[in-house]
């Protein structure tokens, strides 16, 4: 499987910010957060589940644990197990962000 020009595939919600599937296999998960100025992805945490951030449009809040990080392009998070996360956008421009996960949501 192949996937070009991949922030193309970015999906914005007025009310809430979008998300886009990118992969789902058996063991990994990738897709897109989408978020129009002001949005968030509250803050959470996922036992069992690893992830990693990967800013690919705009510039984020992304906190980690009691870390907060303003992230630009081709900059990145990892959150481990159980360790609470979250984005959020402050704007001016809308922020794109790459989920990648060690096992798809739900697993």
């Amino acid at each position: 499987m192949f996937i070009r020009n991949v922030s193309a595939m970015a999906k914005y919600s007025p009310v809430k910010m979008g998300k886009t599937d990118l992969v789902k296999g058996e063991k990994l998960f990738a897709g897109l957060n989408s978020l129009e100025p002001g949005q968030e992805h509250a803050l959470h945490a996922h036992e069992g589940q690893e992830k990693m951030y990967f800013v690919l449009e705009g510039a984020g809040e992304v906190q980690v644990g009691e870390t907060t990080e303003t992230l630009g392009v081709g900059d990145m998070a990892f959150a481990p197990c159980g360790v609470p996360h979250s984005v959020r956008n402050p704007g001016p421009e809308r922020l794109v962000v790459m989920v990648v996960m060690g096992l798809p949501p739900g697993k």
